[in-house]
């Protein structure tokens, strides 16, 4: 029986070119993907991103590798609570290669998220899943995230954007 390598989650280090490059070729997979909208990435992105995301200290990321081989990602973005008056950690990709789904690898990655959110104080992780995405709304519902709401007759709180520019 063939045994699958150990899979190591880590936090990345923008500075390092092995981290740097597993970040856009699983960011860029994901991106080919239906439920990242199914397009690579730009050659902007790919050009830009690792040092755009060093730049800003409120956001980080989480590597998941099989061997060497780089498997999950998860990119995080720090924010703000005025309710709470503390930070809170949106959750903004999170990418397992096809491959390697069903394996638990994402649970691990949200658990580093989840250990750097309550180093930084915040006070609830945050996320928005396509509706079509049913493995992925599975995993976060026994992850424990839920629909948000403040008053229930108010219903719950939908995920709006506008492109600007």
């Amino acid at each position: 029986m063939l045994e699958r390598p150990l899979i190591k989650i880590v936090r990345a280090d923008y500075a390092d070119p092995v981290h740097g490059a597993a970040l856009i070729d699983l960011l860029d997979s994901y991106a080919r993907d239906p439920a990242g909208g199914g397009a690579p990435l730009s050659d902007f992105a790919r050009a830009n991103l690792v040092g755009q995301l060093a730049a800003r200290p409120f956001i980080f990321s989480v590597l998941a590798f099989a061997g060497d081989t780089p498997v999950g990602l998860i990119n995080a973005i720090e924010g703000f609570s005025t309710f709470a008056c503390r930070p809170l950690v949106n959750v903004h990709d999170v990418v397992v290669l096809p491959g390697h789904r069903g394996r638990g690898i994402a649970a691990q990655m949200f658990a580093e998220i989840e250990a750097i959110a309550s180093e930084r104080g915040a006070c609830k992780l945050t996320l928005e899943v396509l509706d079509g995405n049913a493995s992925a709304r599975a995993l976060y519902r026994r992850l424990g995230f839920t629909a948000y709401q403040l008053d229930p007759a108010m219903g719950n709180a939908q995920f709006l954007h506008k492109w600007l520019g």
